[in-house]
């Protein structure tokens, strides 16, 4: 089972009362649809976060952008 924590919120009382009509539309607890608003922006935070750690792992370790040889560098300079 998931843990959970519970907190005290504090919203003006008139969206206190639309979120509690919605959560009463989408046959749920106001509890649970705020958990689920706020797992959406956790979720692809965390997914950015883990998308960045692998990039920049690949910045450091560099990429083989190849080497002129002199030869071509010769020809390029000739024609």
């Amino acid at each position: 089972m998931e843990m959970t924590q519970n907190i005290t919120l504090a919203i003006p009382e008139d969206i206190f009362h639309k979120a509690k009509f919605l959560a009463i539309q989408k046959n749920t607890s106001l509890s649970s649809l705020l958990s689920q608003t706020l797992a959406n922006p956790v979720a692809k935070q965390e997914a950015y976060e883990q998308a960045r750690r692998r990039n920049l792992a690949l910045l450091d370790s560099g990429f083989d952008m190849g080497t002129y040889r002199e030869d071509f560098l010769d020809a390029r300079r000739t024609a």
